[in-house]
């Protein structure tokens, strides 16, 4: 009986799963070639295109939704195998008050400026999450907890994407202008530049010493994810708790408690540790990654342009300013702790 119920979810959801996929390999490909853009972006981008031209079967609906909720989740537990805290530790305690602050003042522009701009809730969360923290994985960590909308899913990533690139070309630059040391403009790009690719490509065009600090420290600032997720579930339970208490039902932290978060540390853990080979766990952490672009494909594949159109110009203003701020405290912290 239990069998035949997921043989008979396999076959509901396979058409649209393996639409994403193709779409995945195809992006993944893609990402390879162009890393600064990366796979992701090119999974939403894909997705979004066949959607609103050729359109998607019909058969893919059920398949497209598991993708972006079930999948979704089960990347994330998967990257986790990409993280050793050991790194972290060593790094933690000199990057920890600068990812503090750059973290702070990343949620408090977000939430300033888009309460001003008249951003939505969901899309506030999302490009604050994704500037402070790791871009796209950040952002597909928190989207469900939060009952993220597939628009704000792929605005927010797409918004994220757009000043990693910005940062790529003008980090590098202005770290030669304040005359920062390797060690010192790798610290900044690892705290400011929130996608892992985009901080391997600001640190290593300024130095090969810059490029190697910078994707440490960014490997600390991913840890992150945890404290963070565990903190939109417990809003997201508040709120919810207020709702149901009026409509005289009851609510429980435990029915948003973002339970994959624990899978992605176990998977951190088992890389720390080295129970398990470093080239299973390099598998693995591709897998994740893999698994995050066939999410996003879906997401992108379900996503109405029209609606991101009429989203406006509000939300990419804001994801300006939070990056702004983001890396002007970065700096400035810096610089007042003598880690230039």
């Amino acid at each position: 009986m239990h069998f035949s119920k997921i043989k008979t979810g396999f076959v509901t959801n396979a058409a649209g799963l393996f639409l994403a996929a193709v779409i995945a390999v195809i992006s993944t490909v893609l990402g390879g070639y162009f890393p600064v853009i990366g796979a992701s972006i090119f999974g939403i981008v894909i997705g979004i295109a066949i959607n609103n031209t050729v359109g998607k079967p019909a058969p893919c609906a059920k398949g497209l939704d598991y993708a972006t909720k079930k999948v979704l989740k089960f990347a994330i537990i998967l990257v986790g195998a990409g993280l050793s805290f050991s790194q972290v530790l060593h790094t933690g305690a000199e990057s920890f008050l600068i990812m503090l602050f750059t973290l702070s003042a990343a949620f408090f522009a977000a939430f300033i400026a888009g309460k001003l701009l008249g951003v939505s809730s969901s899309l506030k969360s999302l490009i604050g999450v994704g500037t402070a923290i790791c871009g796209g994985s950040a952002i597909a960590a928190i989207a469900p907890i939060i009952e993220a909308e597939d628009r704000d899913i792929s605005y927010s990533i797409s918004t994220v994407f757009l000043f990693n690139i910005a940062a790529v070309f003008i980090f590098p630059p202005l770290g030669h202008i304040f005359g920062l040391s390797d060690h010192g403009f790798g610290l900044w790009a690892g705290t400011a530049i929130n996608d892992t690719s985009s901080v391997v490509a600001a640190g290593y065009t300024y130095s090969s010493a810059a490029g190697d600090f910078a994707t440490i420290v960014k490997l600390t600032r991913t840890t992150m994810i945890v404290p963070i997720a565990i903190a939109f579930a417990a809003a997201v339970s508040i709120k919810k708790k207020r709702a149901s208490a009026e409509g005289g039902a009851n609510f429980s932290f435990v029915q948003v408690f973002p339970w994959f978060i624990l899978g992605f540390l176990a998977m951190s853990l088992l890389t720390t540790t080295g129970w398990v080979p470093v080239h299973v766990m390099g598998w693995v952490k591709d897998a994740g990654r893999f698994c995050i672009v066939l999410a996003l494909s879906a997401i992108g594949l379900k996503t109405d342009f029209r609606s991101m159109i009429k989203t406006g110009w509000r939300p990419l203003f804001l994801g300006c300013v939070v990056w702004f701020s983001v890396a002007s405290v970065g700096i400035l912290v810096q610089y007042l702790a003598g880690q230039w």
